[in-house]
């Protein structure tokens, strides 16, 4: 009389069954496991299983949503930093033509033929065509503006993040949509991976041994689509760049824009869930403020402590919060009197024209400031005296 297991409830042949009647025994069993497993066949790339019921050995293949414990938010599995649109420390606006301008953190934009553009953050305000990502790259032309120039939103991987991909396969991947009056022939976006073999180059201004591994078109519409391409790059890669650009057409509409976000290039076969760089937004700031640090945007914004050392020079210390990439450039507002030092609640500089930076680990910085008025050998707080002046620290690429 044949047996069941403990666990499964699977019919196991006894000694005298398989003496009778082998053949049927054997495939008794062997039915009762194929029923009890048929749940784990199936199932393709980058799925999992999930259960499906409470009942033992219910299961279902299933694609895990973004957000999904094991899925996303991995440190370090994007190489595009700041790819979900989240930091924006130059504005939230910012108008571009012809010369190279970095909007959203890391990102920069241009127009060929130097038509007035504008890249803003938008709000997606959809979570069913695209995963929880609150923010967009509103990329176009400016209402009005004739140039038909190529339109380009890029960003440039240094080297020191490029040579761990040189001879992988890599997948780029992100969601896209088209403003009413965008004006791409066919509603084209191009995508672009681009490789060099130089050091820290600039893709928009060209790579040394440029290469283009990934060159395609993917067809805009007015919904969320997510995009992707894979290819293998070179084993002599040292630095990478990422752009879409579109090909506009006649006089921009009020609405001749793409909107993007999501971007993640991975080393992998296919696309997977967004990930930011960082995996946190405190996180990602920090892998933003590498390249640049708006340091004092505000009207009365602390700057630091000033050692006086002649009635017009003064020397301040700041400790930014993060190390820079490499010794940053200053960059200020000089046209008033924009910063101001206090000693005893009296204001003995407020028309500091010039800085300087010195530095020797990209984090503690020394500025010097030129002004009026000082009292040598007295210390001081120094501060931003008016709300258009700022202090920009830049090692961009």
């Amino acid at each position: 009389m044949a047996t069941t297991t403990p666990n499964f409830g699977w019919s196991v042949p006894t000694s005298s069954d398989l003496v009778k009647n082998g053949a049927t025994a054997i495939e008794t069993l062997g039915d009762s496991i194929d029923a009890s497993l048929v749940d784990l066949k199936g199932g393709t790339t980058g799925q999992v299983l999930a259960k499906t019921t409470g009942t033992d050995m219910d299961f279902t293949w299933t694609t895990p949503s973004a957000g999904s414990s094991g899925s996303s938010y991995v440190a370090g599995k994007n190489f595009i930093i700041n790819g979900g649109m989240d930091i924006w420390q130059r504005g939230t606006s910012i108008a571009f033509t012809s010369t190279r301008v970095y909007t959203t953190d890391r990102f920069q934009a241009l127009q060929a033929s130097g038509g007035n553009c504008t890249v803003s953050r938008q709000a997606t305000g959809d979570t069913t065509n695209l995963p929880n990502i609150q923010y967009a790259a509103r990329v176009g032309r400016d209402s009005g503006t004739t140039q038909t120039g190529a339109v380009y939103f890029a960003q440039t991987i240094e080297t020191i993040n490029s040579i761990p991909l040189a001879g992988q396969t890599v997948t780029v991947s992100f969601y896209a949509r088209k403003g009413a009056n965008f004006s791409a022939t066919s509603d084209i976006l191009n995508l672009v991976v681009a490789t060099g073999t130089g050091t820290n180059e600039n893709i928009l201004a060209g790579f040394t041994g440029s290469a283009t591994p990934i060159s395609t078109t993917k067809t805009l519409t007015a919904t969320w689509q997510k995009f992707s391409a894979s290819a293998t790059l070179a084993s002599t890669t040292t630095e990478i760049g990422f752009y879409v650009y579109y090909n506009p057409t006649g006089t921009a509409g009020a609405a001749d824009y793409l909107e993007i976000t999501g971007v993640q290039l991975e080393e992998a076969a296919s696309a997977s869930d967004f990930s930011r760089a960082g995996g946190t937004i405190a996180l990602e700031l920090a892998a933003c403020q590498r390249y640049f640090i708006a340091y004092a945007e505000t009207s009365n914004d602390f700057i630091g402590m000033a050692s006086i050392y002649s009635a017009s020079q003064a020397i301040v210390g700041i400790s930014l919060p993060v190390s820079m990439r490499t010794r940053p450039t200053l960059a200020q507002n000089t046209a008033g009197s924009y910063y101001a030092i206090t000693r005893t609640s009296t204001a003995t500089g407020s028309s500091f024209s010039t800085a300087i930076i010195d530095t020797n680990n990209f984090q503690n910085v020394q500025v010097y400031f030129s002004g009026s008025g000082m009292t040598e050998g007295f210390a001081g707080y120094c501060y931003l005296n008016n709300t258009t002046g700022y202090l920009w620290f830049i090692a961009e690429l």
